[in-house]
C-alpha cells in the first residue's frame, strides 16, 4: 500500500526542485556570460585608441531642433530650435542655455528647473533630437561634392562623413587623409591611412576617427606620374603604391610598336629642385612626379 508523503516531505521536496532550478539556472547564466566573453575577445584586441576612435555623444549646438516632453504635462511640452547662442526659450523657466550639453544633460536642466521652481514635484523630462545644424564638419579637398556636413547625432565616423560628401573622387584621390580639429581644448592634426583603417590584419591600424563639431577634412590629391612619346595611353597616370616602371608602362597601354625599351628614360626632380634623367631598370619604384618618355627605335 502506498503510503502519502508526510508533511516534511512534501514541503522538502518541491523545496529541493527549486533549489535545484535556481542551481541550473546559474549555471547556465555562467555559461552564456563564458561564450560571450569568449566571443567579444578578438573584438576587443582590435579596439583603436582611445584618443582616435572613442565613440563621443552629441551635444547639442546652435540651429539643432527640439521637442521637449514632459510627462502628464502636455503644456509643458515644446518644439523649438536652439539660437545662435545655444540658448532656448523655456515655459515659466526663461532662457536655458542648451547648447554644448548632451540630450541628457539637457533633460536633467530642465527636470531640476521644473522641480527647482517648484512647477512639478518629479518631473520626468524627455527631449527628442529632431534636426541637426549645429554641429558640422567641413570636407575639402578630392571628394565627390565638398562642403559644409552636419554631424548626425550620436556618432559620426571619419568613413560616414566621407560617403555623406560622395566618396573620394576616383583617380584623383589620395588614400591619405588629413583631419584637423580641436580636443580637450587642444589643437590635433592626423593623417590616416585610409585603407589601414579598414585593414583588421594591420598592426599599426588606427581605427575609423569618430568626429566632432568643426572638424576638417581634407582628402589629399592622389600622387601622380607622367607617360608620353611611344605608348598607347599618353597622360597623366596615378601612382599607386609600390608601382614600378613596368607597372607604369603598362597602365599606359604598353610601347607602341616604333617604341625602344632601349629608349626608356625617366625624369626625376631631386631634393635640390633639378631634373635628373634615369635610365631605370624595370623593376625600379617610380615616384611621385616622375615623367617616362619612351623613344622611337632606330630600327
Amino acid at each position: 500500500m502506498n503510503r502519502l508523503p508526510s508533511a516534511t516531505q512534501a514541503l522538502s521536496l518541491p523545496h529541493f526542485g527549486i533549489a535545484h532550478f535556481r542551481s541550473s539556472l546559474t549555471r547556465f547564466v555562467c555559461l552564456l556570460l563564458c561564450v560571450f566573453a569568449a566571443a567579444s575577445a578578438p573584438a576587443r584586441a582590435q579596439t583603436t585608441p582611445a584618443s582616435l576612435a572613442d565613440a563621443v555623444e552629441y551635444r547639442l549646438g546652435a540651429g539643432d531642433l527640439i521637442r521637449i516632453l514632459v510627462y502628464q504635462s502636455p503644456d509643458l511640452s515644446l518644439e523649438t530650435r536652439l539660437s545662435d547662442r545655444g540658448v532656448i526659450t523655456y515655459p515659466l523657466l526663461g532662457n536655458l542655455q542648451l547648447g554644448g550639453k548632451t540630450v541628457r544633460e539637457a533633460e536633467a536642466l530642465i527636470a531640476k528647473g521644473l522641480k527647482t521652481n517648484e512647477i512639478i514635484k518629479e518631473p520626468q523630462v524627455i527631449l527628442f533630437l529632431m534636426e541637426v545644424r549645429g554641429n558640422q564638419v567641413n570636407v575639402l579637398g578630392q571628394v565627390g561634392k565638398p562642403g559644409r556636413y552636419p554631424l548626425e547625432a550620436g556618432v559620426t565616423r571619419l568613413s560616414d562623413i566621407l560617403a555623406t560628401a560622395g566618396g573620394i573622387t576616383p583617380g584623383a584621390g589620395s588614400d591619405f587623409v588629413t583631419v584637423v580639429g580641436t580636443r580637450n581644448g587642444q589643437t590635433f592634426g592626423w593623417t590616416i591611412d585610409l585603407p589601414k583603417v579598414f585593414d583588421f590584419n594591420s598592426a599599426d591600424r588606427l581605427g575609423d576617427l569618430v568626429l566632432q563639431a568643426n572638424d576638417v577634412v581634407y582628402v589629399e590629391r592622389a600622387p601622380m606620374f607622367y607617360i608620353y612619346g611611344e605608348v598607347q595611353k599618353p597622360g597623366q597616370l596615378r601612382l599607386e603604391r609600390g608601382m614600378t616602371l613596368l607597372q607604369g608602362l603598362a597602365a599606359g597601354g604598353g610601347l607602341t610598336l616604333r617604341g625602344s625599351e632601349k629608349g626608356i628614360r625617366v625624369h626625376r626632380r631631386s631634393a635640390e629642385g633639378k631634373t635628373e634623367i634615369l635610365q631605370p631598370s624595370m623593376d625600379e619604384a617610380l615616384r611621385n612626379g616622375d615623367v617616362i618618355y619612351v623613344r622611337e627605335s632606330l630600327f
